[in-house]
């Protein structure tokens, strides 16, 4: 494991550097959470279903389009995903108050439980990870997360259609 040293951090680096350690980084740590909270769903959920909650979780009032943008799938099968998770009481679905042709999906409580429990799991496993760094060096990761959030923008998920709450 590489320590991070103050000269490590004050070093000059181009966006297009940071851009490329960005992307060679970010699959790996994606893999590991997906693993991880794949491996704690509930059973019986799809990883579409999964993927889907999550989704609905981050964007109070989620629409069909953008469940079906997260997917990459089309509309009649997001959809067809998100009546299983209705069937199954863990998202509620409801017309917008906006504009009755599109529909506002929620979690319930039971789809939130579901949730929370691969989150929580998952969040166990990556910080047994992160205790092995120091915590000078946790503090340098959670700023530069911070960063990338902040330059990034909030959300892959934003879509140009209307601004949903984040929760």
């Amino acid at each position: 494991m590489q320590v991070l040293s103050d000269t490590t951090i004050s070093r000059p680096v181009s966006a297009q550097r940071c851009a490329a350690e960005l992307l060679d980084a970010l699959p790996e740590v994606m893999c590991i959470i997906r693993t991880n909270m794949r491996q704690r769903r509930a059973k019986g959920l799809s990883v579409p279903q999964f993927r889907s909650l999550w989704l609905i979780n981050k964007f109070h009032g989620a629409s069909m389009s953008m469940v079906s943008d997260h997917l990459g799938s089309t509309l009649p099968t997001a959809s067809r995903i998100v009546a299983g998770l209705v069937t199954r009481g863990l998202v509620s679905r409801k017309s917008s108050t906006d504009d009755r042709r599109q529909v506002e999906l929620n979690l319930t409580a039971k789809g939130k439980s579901i949730l929370d429990v691969a989150s929580e799991g998952t969040k166990a496993i990556v910080a047994e990870k992160l205790v092995k760094l120091s915590a000078s060096e946790r503090a340098i990761i959670s700023s530069a997360l911070g960063l990338m959030v902040s330059a990034l923008g909030r959300s892959a998920c934003d879509t140009d259609g209307p601004r949903l709450t984040e929760r």
